[in-house]
């Protein structure tokens, strides 16, 4: 078992995995710049993909065990903040006459960065939190039920990221109504996406390495 070498089936899922994993945070954040409002409810556009990542998070831990889990966060924060930085860059290039954007460009893209502070921490913390209750899911309660383990890590994971987001984001810069309209109706599409999303930790099965790693 110590010696487990993985197959190239094994390194296609878990490349597989990671890669879905980080391009949903990156496509969240992005997303996240855009607030709408729908069923009466003020919410970021990101809510309604990034829910996927805690699911992900928990099929990376599966087949890659806990220390890669832990990399893949972090990597995906500094990731994160790469583009922001990248895209902060980019808003201050002259701009080409030529090109009638370049404006609409720097309003919409270029960062704010305490909204990306914000979900980078939120991001990094949750995921972190969702891992460390994942881990002692596997390991104090049972390796069966596996469905289970994605709602237990996201019933603490997914408030603990709403909560940090939403208030370090919007706190003190819209009305306290609006930030707890956008806390709930984070917190409602990310419980309904993470029901949804629970089959998915079925998708790929555990190895002897991941077992001694968790």
């Amino acid at each position: 078992m110590n010696n487990f070498i993985p197959d190239r089936r094994f390194l296609s899922a878990a490349l597989t995995i990671v890669s879905l994993y980080i391009a949903a945070q990156i496509i969240s954040d992005i997303a996240s710049l855009k607030i709408a409002y729908v069923a009466g409810f003020s919410i970021d556009a990101g809510t309604f993909i990034y829910p996927l990542t805690f699911t992900l998070r928990d099929l990376v831990h599966k087949r890659l065990g806990k220390r890669a889990a832990r990399q893949v966060i972090v990597l995906a924060g500094g990731i994160n903040l790469f583009m922001a930085a990248f895209l902060a860059f980019a808003a201050r290039l002259p701009q080409d006459a030529a090109w009638g954007l370049g404006e609409q460009f720097s309003v919409i893209l270029g960062p704010v960065w305490r909204i990306v502070v914000a979900s980078i921490v939120a991001e990094v913390a949750s995921e972190l939190a969702d891992t460390e209750i994942y881990h002692l899911w596997v390991t104090r309660v049972t390796r069966r039920l596996q469905w289970m383990r994605v709602l237990s890590s996201n019933a603490v994971s997914v408030p603990l990221d709403s909560l940090i987001f939403c208030w370090g984001a919007f706190g003190g810069l819209l009305p306290a109504a609006v930030v707890w309209s956008i806390f709930v109706s984070n917190l409602i599409v990310k419980a309904i996406m993470s029901v949804v999303s629970i089959p998915a930790i079925y998708l790929v099965g555990e190895t002897p390495q991941q077992t001694k790693n968790t």
